[in-house]
């Protein structure tokens, strides 16, 4: 039988396991309820935009429930007047141009709401309702059901909006006013039109030019002058010393130009190569400014925790308000956002989120439970022993080792060069002055002015930015998410990788669950299923999950017996489930890895063992086999080494295996490497490698959803693109080699301009006009090369 796609989410059904609708193929009951949500309100339109484009949807029943109360909901509307609210909810799976469309006509599904507006970079919707007629749970909840969770963290609540810096955006519409303007301007010049009324009122737009050049000039171009007042002041030359002198020689001569009556100069020039460079900068900064880097733990804890009162009572209060001696009640998969005192009898707490360690730690009544572990398993009570700002998350997340530090020293490949060109430059203009100011005064001038407009270094400065800038919007548009241009300079030397396991080259959404052993019969699989589905160990719940639906059937003489197993009775037989030792498997050698599963001894009879593996992400062993050709690969992980022999096999030899690792540990390893002359890269993702990845020459955060990643990153690889990290890595090298050949064609044009400026036979004008061809060279040039290096190495995989 071959395999099945489900019509609505596009996932590979399991045989026996399709559920037909509508002539339709469906993988769970969740898809199939979405399709007839969007059926019974005429919108299955939505499939006719991308095949598959939906999301099962998950259970959520209870999660929301704090949106009941008024102080939260508060905090997270962004307006609300009257019957009138309005919020903007994060959507972390907006991927198509299907989401886009269902999410701006959510009014058809949920009467009260008026209007949806999606901002597709961001992955935000924004939903006008009337409150009277629908609540903002209602809306979550029904957003929930056809797969489209929000996701509301405590960082919602924060009152006050980040100040915005748009100097760069005023600075570059001043330039292109003016720029725009006196092109218009100065078109009579250039074409020598002789017309009564232009030659009559000549002085006076030479004078409009010169008034409109101003705020190019004295505003929009300003930052060139600090930046190179202060690498005077430095005693380093960077690119903006000839770049500010040069935009001040061409505003002087025209100004004289003007004054003398010789001609309007070459403000137009000026203003242009002012809006083109800013222009670059503008280009850089934008591209994928929407993912904030800058992350603290109000990014991952929940908005609000339900507290117990004196009488027994629950409600959902803010986090903020949690105080030492509250009673909180946490569901399963909840963040505990406190440290506390366990009230429950006992708790399976996932701290992988925090260690990196996979397994669940459980803890008993009376034991101390920490910030930012994940419970799993039925609702527990806690005792809060310190607030949110005193929880040890947060201490850890507020640790100095875990900021992300600003490489200061570090030199960009456009710094090297002008560390050279720019004396070189300056050299050659004061030389040609020199020598013709003895033969010709006027001469001189023109001289000393063309050299510096002809060689202006705009071209090599725009180089970067513009190749950079491209480089980070294909990758961005491949679901790799770059901080800034200098993330991409830095990958390219990297030589060692290290790579954390968990959660990294291991994917947290599922489990490999293999059995071994005497082949179970139909009734024996019921048995089991349901004496699992009594169960809240984590192994229990994966492998009921992973089991095939089945007929329920009543439970007798349930037992589960911490660290042990599970024995019960049903249809007249005896099920015991769990250890090898408990349920006396015949295997009495077990490795570290065969300990993680579960055996099964049906009414005295061993039948065997379903284990637990993780899943590695597709693509690992070739990926890594590739990666060993060029560096150094590790493996650094804070869980056991349980695996160690799987992970020998699949990767390469020379692959070095570090286990049981804490944060600090993993830090002082990438410090250690760093000591040795390495340049690393980090990949990794949870709290635990926040120190790491700060550490590290270059930082990357896999994540299943971009919107959530760790702190003091430097990049955002999304999950499903990890197999291609090879490719990424090859693009970057391409990036620095694509900016070395315009470097080289700029050099060469220089050289030619500079030929004809010293000999005199280059006047500015000439030198003025020829400026912005080789800016526009130049930026189509690394336009063109990165999208040819993009697809070339594309192809390659």
């Amino acid at each position: 039988m071959s395999e099945q796609s489900c019509f609505h989410c596009g996932l590979t059904i399991p045989k026996n396991e399709v559920i037909n609708f509508d002539e339709k193929k469906f993988c769970c009951a969740g898809c199939k309820t979405v399709y007839e949500i969007f059926s019974l309100h005429d919108l299955t339109g939505y499939y006719d935009f991308e095949n598959a484009p939906g999301a099962t949807p998950q259970d959520i029943t209870g999660k929301y429930d704090f949106l009941d109360n008024e102080a939260i909901l508060s905090k997270v509307l962004e307006f609300q007047e009257g019957n009138t609210a309005i919020v903007s909810l994060n959507i972390p799976y907006i991927h198509c141009s299907s989401c886009i469309w269902i999410l701006e006509n959510l009014n058809k599904i949920q009467p009260g709401i008026s209007l949806s507006q999606v901002n597709f970079p961001e992955k935000r919707v924004r939903i006008t309702f009337n409150s009277d007629t629908v609540s903002l749970k209602t809306i979550v909840y029904m957003l929930s059901s056809i797969g489209y969770e929000p996701y509301i963290s405590l960082e919602n609540y924060e009152t006050g909006k980040n100040n915005v810096d748009r100097s760069l955006t005023y600075k570059l519409g001043v330039a292109f006013f003016c720029f725009g303007n006196i092109m218009l301007l100065s078109f009579p010049e250039y074409f020598e039109i002789k017309e009564f009324w232009l030659d009559n009122y000549k002085p006076f737009f030479r004078i409009l030019i010169f008034i409109l050049a101003l705020p190019s000039f004295l505003y929009s171009a300003s930052g060139y002058y600090v930046s190179a007042y202060k690498s005077i002041k430095s005693g380093m030359l960077n690119i903006d010393i000839p770049i500010a002198l040069g935009i001040i020689v061409m505003f002087v001569r025209s100004t004289f130009d003007i004054v003398m009556n010789y001609g309007s100069g070459f403000f137009d020039s000026l203003t242009g190569l002012v809006f083109f460079m800013l222009l670059g900068k503008m280009f850089q900064i934008k591209t994928y400014s929407f993912l904030s880097f800058e992350r603290d733990f109000k990014s991952y804890f929940p908005i609000a925790v339900t507290r117990i009162n004196s009488d027994t009572s629950e409600e959902s209060i803010p986090v903020y308000d949690v105080l030492k001696g509250n009673r909180l009640l946490i569901r399963n998969q909840e963040l505990i956002p406190v440290d506390g005192i366990l009230i429950s009898e006992k708790a399976e707490i996932d701290y992988s989120f925090v260690t990196g360690e996979a397994v669940p730690i459980t803890k008993k009544s009376g034991d101390k439970v920490f910030a930012g572990g994940k419970h799993i398993g039925k609702v527990i009570e806690m005792e809060v022993l310190h607030s949110v700002s005193q929880s040890y998350l947060t201490q850890l997340w507020s640790n100095e080792i875990f900021q992300k530090k600003v490489l200061q020293k570090h030199k960009t490949i456009t710094d090297a060069i002008s560390r050279y060109f720019t004396p070189l430059l300056l050299l050659i203009a004061f030389a040609g002055f020199g020598y013709w100011i003895f033969m010709d005064a006027n001469t001189a001038f023109n001289v000393f002015t063309a050299v510096l407009i002809v060689a202006c270094p705009c071209a090599l400065a725009l180089t970067a930015p513009f190749t950079f800038g491209n480089i980070l919007r294909i990758m961005g548009k491949q679901k790799m998410y770059l901080k800034n241009a200098l993330v991409i300079e830095q990958l390219a030397k990297v030589d060692t990788i290290v790579f954390d396991k968990t959660g990294t080259i291991t994917t947290n959404k599922k489990s490999n669950i293999v059995y071994e052993g005497n082949p179970l019969s139909e009734e024996n699989y019921i048995l089991i299923k349901n004496v699992l589905r009594a169960s809240n160990h984590p192994l229990s719940r994966m492998l009921y999950d992973f089991l095939p639906d089945s007929d329920r059937i009543k439970i007798n003489d349930f037992q589960e017996i911490t660290g042990k197993g599970i024995q019960a009775s049903a249809e007249n037989a005896t099920i015991k489930i769990g250890s090898a030792a408990f349920v006396g498997s015949p295997v009495t050698e077990l490795s570290e890895i065969e300990k993680t599963g579960l055996h099964i001894r049906i009414d005295g009879t061993y039948y065997g063992k379903f284990t637990f593996q993780n899943k590695y992400r597709d693509g690992l062993e070739k990926l890594f086999s590739t990666l060993s050709h060029e560096y150094q690969i590790k493996v650094l992980s804070g869980d056991n080494d349980g695996e160690r022999a799987t992970l020998e096999a699949i990767l390469p030899k020379n692959t070095e295996l570090i286990f049981n690792q804490k944060p600090e540990q993993k830090l002082e390893f990438i410090k250690k490497l760093q000591d040795e002359g390495c340049n690393v890269m980090m990949v990794g993702d949870g709290l635990n490698d926040a120190g790491a990845l700060a550490q590290s020459n270059v930082g990357i955060s896999i994540s299943e959803n971009v919107n959530v990643f760790s702190p003091a990153c430097d990049a955002i690889l999304d999950a499903s693109e990890f197999s291609r990290l090879n490719y990424f890595l090859k693009l970057s090298h391409k990036s620095i080699t694509i900016i070395k050949m315009s470097f080289v064609l700029s050099l060469l044009y220089n050289v030619v301009g500079l030929s004809f400026a010293i000999t005199g036979n280059l006047l500015p004008l000439v030198a003025a006009i020829i400026m912005p061809l080789s800016t526009i060279t130049i930026v189509s040039f690394v336009t063109i090369m990165s999208n040819y290096f993009s697809n070339s190495n594309l192809k390659s995989l």
